[in-house]
């Protein structure tokens, strides 16, 4: 089956790299003209050098402000917004005692806040139009968090249950509202965590340990997690709405 989004119009956060440089790379591929956005301009730049037909939007989405000025900006560019793909997020956690208000403020701003303020501004043209998309960026702990896993795990819990609200009231509007749920796959936080370890392995012989414990026995990769998100966006997810799907090798003890 061919996938098509021609005519269609994304915004991407998190898009300068890894996972959200991968969507970007699918969609545009299938035709969609796609913005992203994320805070720093100089590997935003680079990033839209490397796949044409994207549009680079700096923006802080942690704020209210930001928010508004990466829509206004994207939707300027693209004359409108039809698929919105909340991405952006870091993956803050640790003990529960050791975690600061400022940091469950820092994390829920970036990864909850910012997931609210973009659908609501998204959706009264989605709506117009009867047709619109988002897709929540999320990972496997939203459904079976782990000890030490806050705050991620929180946020993301919560980006769980605004993916289920927003699916209900979008449904008869023509907005198909869904999350991914991410494992363990081959991204920028893997290259960092590879480079913070001092036992001298190569990334390739590194990543292949990391992928051992996975039931599928090795690490997904950024092009897999955007073929599933290709999908939802398009044709084949036309009756997909309110569902988190886990991309994950099998690794989640939740299904």
């Amino acid at each position: 089956m061919q996938l098509t989004l021609e005519g269609r119009r994304a915004l991407i956060t998190g898009g300068s790299r890894g996972l959200g440089l991968a969507m970007a790379r699918a969609f545009v591929g299938a035709g969609a003209r796609v913005a992203i956005v994320a805070r720093d301009p100089g590997p935003l730049g680079e990033a839209a050098k490397a796949v044409a037909g994207t549009t680079p939007v700096a923006a802080d989405i942690a704020t209210e402000e930001g928010c508004a000025r990466a829509f206004a900006e994207a939707e300027a560019a693209l004359g409108g917004i039809d698929i919105l793909v909340n991405n952006a997020g870091t993956s803050k956690r640790g003990p529960f005692m050791e975690v600061t208000d400022a940091e469950w403020q820092a994390d829920l701003d970036l990864k909850l806040f910012a997931a609210i303020r973009l659908a609501r501004l998204a959706w009264p043209g989605m709506a117009g139009r009867r047709w619109g998309r988002i897709i929540n960026v999320l990972n496997t702990g939203a459904k079976a968090p782990p000890p030490t896993g806050a705050p991620t795990a929180v946020s993301r819990a919560a980006g769980m249950a605004l993916t289920k609200i927003l699916a209900g009231e979008g449904a008869p509007l023509g907005i198909n509202v869904n999350a991914l749920l991410v494992g363990k796959i081959d991204s920028d936080q893997w290259v960092r965590r590879h480079a913070a370890d001092p036992r001298g392995q190569t990334y390739e012989e590194w990543m292949e340990e990391a992928g051992k414990p996975i039931p599928m026995g090795r690490m997904g990769k950024a092009e897999e997690f955007a073929a599933m998100a290709l999908a939802l966006v398009s044709a084949p997810g036309d009756y997909v709405t309110g569902t988190a799907i886990n991309v994950d090798g099998g690794l989640s003890p939740v299904v």
